[in-house]
């Protein structure tokens, strides 16, 4: 059975040259997007914990209230 990708892949390769190439530009920016969200996590993985762990101090302290769900 073909995988998804080479299904969409199937599909993709009979549509008009114009959309292929819209289609695989949209993708390797998807691509490029993904791998810059990665690095920079990656590179801030440091500064969110220790704001991770002065969140959870200030709420040990009784510093935070809860969220009010009207206003997500």
């Amino acid at each position: 059975m073909a995988t998804l990708l080479d299904r969409a892949m199937s599909e993709i390769s009979k549509l008009p040259k114009r959309e292929r190439d819209r289609i695989a530009r949209w993708l390797l920016e998807e691509m490029a997007s993904e791998k810059r969200w990665e690095e920079a996590f990656e590179s801030s993985s440091d500064a969110l914990d220790r704001l991770a762990a002065e969140a959870l101090e200030e709420h040990r302290r009784g510093r935070t209230k809860p969220l009010d769900p009207r206003r997500l």
